[in-house]
């Protein structure tokens, strides 16, 4: 079993410059309970399974297998609305990897940064453009952002 430990910020779009174009993203919810979600992506044209436990904190159990990229297309049909589409940006800011999506879609406008962690009280340097954390607030899990879109409670 593989542990993920992982914390979310808003950004601030001001200060976020991304450079190239990102890797391309499109995922959907096989299940979305808050017990587990069973996630399929499409990421640069190549398919992935992923299971995740509930969250505990910031931590939970994590498996993710790749799978062919023409049975994800096929199990995206089969997913929950709606289907999350973003842009992932990779950035290393004083050694740690930050994860930002900027998404398209029905969450255009929002732009959320992930850092993974050894230990939940790890220590990292915070980039100029990271906004409020949002690691405990529920409604920036991609799995309920599937559901009930940025668009419609950010006004």
């Amino acid at each position: 079993m593989t542990t993920e430990i992982e914390r979310k910020f808003l950004v601030n779009k001001n200060l976020f410059k991304p450079t190239g174009d990102g890797e391309y993203i499109a995922q959907g919810y096989l299940s979305s309970t808050p017990e587990r979600t069973v996630r399929v992506r499409i990421k640069n044209n190549h398919g992935f399974l992923t299971i995740k436990g509930k969250n505990i904190g910031i931590s939970r159990s994590e498996f993710e297998y790749e799978i062919p990229e023409p049975d994800a297309r096929e199990l995206l049909n089969l997913c929950e609305p709606s289907i999350i589409i973003k842009r992932r940006h990779i950035i290393n800011v004083n050694n740690s990897i930050w994860e930002v999506d900027v998404f398209e879609g029905d969450n255009k406008g929002l732009i959320v940064a992930e850092i993974e962690l050894q230990s939940e009280d790890e220590i990292f340097n915070r980039p100029d453009w990271l906004g409020d954390e949002v690691s405990n607030d529920a409604r920036y899990y991609n799995s309920n952002l599937s559901k009930r879109s940025y668009n419609t409670w950010n006004k």
